[in-house]
């Protein structure tokens, strides 16, 4: 989302939610409505505390497999903005958050958003897949990356006594 947006929401979002306590205190009456906005905070935090710890269990066990966590790190991520849009006093803002605490509605967001993401870890070659080579670097099978500048590097005889050709030799 272009963060020129952001100034807009900020000002479109409250005015709608407004327009929304206005037409539904008026059809239900006001104590109906504030009953409505107390009730949904409740639901909605019942529901973050539900889906939050089922949550950390699945990324607990993706690390301990060994895997990156990626779809479960943005399910957390929606269902965190879900619980915030829940606590937020609102109609607009309570609908946008039960529809994040929908599985299928976070899977095709996931979807949409994955599509155009790349999750890359440390010691591993964010291009392999496309090279047909695996997942680590075959330029750097320990994982260590070492970095030189212009000074650091000559394209001349090797130093025998510098740390970094010790072990190549032997």
């Amino acid at each position: 989302m272009p963060f020129a947006l952001i100034p807009f929401l900020l000002l479109v979002v409250p005015i709608v939610e407004i327009a929304a306590f206005i037409a539904i205190g008026g059809k239900i009456g006001i104590f109906a409505t504030l009953l409505m906005i107390f009730v949904t905070a409740v639901i909605g935090s019942i529901l973050l505390r539900i889906q939050g710890l089922s949550l950390i269990n699945q990324i607990q066990s993706e690390v301990a497999a060994g895997r990156v966590p990626g779809r479960a790190l943005g399910d957390g991520a929606m269902i965190l903005v879900a619980g915030i849009l829940l606590l937020t006093p609102g109609f607009v803002t309570d609908s946008i958050g039960f529809l994040l605490f929908v599985p299928p509605v976070r899977t095709g967001i996931w979807k949409f958003v994955s599509s155009r993401i790349s999750v890359v870890t440390p010691g591993m070659d964010p291009f392999a897949e496309q090279r047909g080579r695996g997942q680590q670097n075959p330029n750097d099978p320990g994982g260590t990356i070492i970095d030189l500048d212009e000074a650091d590097y000559s394209a001349g005889t090797p130093d025998p006594d510098s740390p970094w050709t010790k072990g190549k030799n032997s």
